[in-house]
């Protein structure tokens, strides 16, 4: 057993199938102790896959290009399965097109307070420009927010993970927060992860409610574009 996974191993490793197998892998055991935990948002498959993946690349000095060779299909796979997310939009559409002006408020609030927030934060720790303008669109999906940080002056490697994490973030704490601020109205629950945890929150609102799932995709749709129209001109004010 031991001699055929080292031969499954000699020979992904020296294909571009290594890192879409591990990454398939990592997600599914992720996915299984996800479920296994009854939805946990602790154990949330994304955090764990990311974890198992990091640990997978360390141990055998695989470098990043090498990986991504591979793992570039799961990457172009995002843009259809954002497009899918319009899916639970259109079954709730007689309810969002009931909203708004409520959502046009909340994701033009959530847009401006997700930036400067984070450009607070980054400022009062004495980060360089180069690693603030990088974290300022970290609640915005990764294809924008890497092009907004490109067009700034950050640097989108950075941006990536930042967003990553704010997704993991929004999807573990999200639920619990919601809850303590006594948000019960779905709509708002879903707008208000959309906006601040993109296409990882979204995932975890759709398991929770197609009302709040709908809703936080299109916030996180909507985000995507106020933050891209505000946010140069926010950081052309402060700088």
């Amino acid at each position: 057993m031991g001699e055929d996974f080292t031969q499954i191993w000699v020979y992904l490793s020296t294909t571009p199938l290594l890192g879409l197998t591990i990454t398939l892998v990592a997600y599914q055991v992720g996915t299984w102790i996800y479920t296994k935990a009854n939805l946990n948002p602790l154990l949330n498959p994304v955090l764990i896959a990311v974890l198992m993946l990091v640990g997978v690349l360390m141990l055998t000095d695989t470098d990043y290009p090498t990986y991504f060779d591979g793992a570039q299909f799961v990457h172009f796979m995002l843009g259809p399965a954002t497009v899918a997310l319009a899916v639970p939009l259109y079954q709730q559409f007689q309810k969002v097109k009931g909203s708004f002006l409520m959502i046009l408020a909340a994701i033009l609030a959530g847009s401006v307070s997700a930036a400067l927030s984070a450009i607070a934060v980054a400022w009062a720790m004495g980060v360089s420009r180069e690693t603030l303008l990088s974290i300022a669109p970290k609640s915005v999906t990764a294809p924008i927010a890497m092009g907004i940080a490109e067009a700034t002056g950050g640097v989108p490697s950075l941006t990536a993970v930042l967003v990553i994490l704010t997704g993991i973030i929004g999807a573990v704490l999200g639920t619990w927060t919601l809850n303590a601020l006594r948000i019960k109205d779905w709509r708002a629950r879903g707008l208000a992860i959309g906006t601040a945890s993109h296409g990882i929150g979204t995932a975890r609102a759709l398991q929770i409610n197609q009302v709040a799932g709908a809703f936080a995709s299109l916030a996180m749709g909507l985000n995507g574009l106020a933050t891209a129209v505000l946010l140069p001109v926010i950081l052309g004010l402060i700088f």
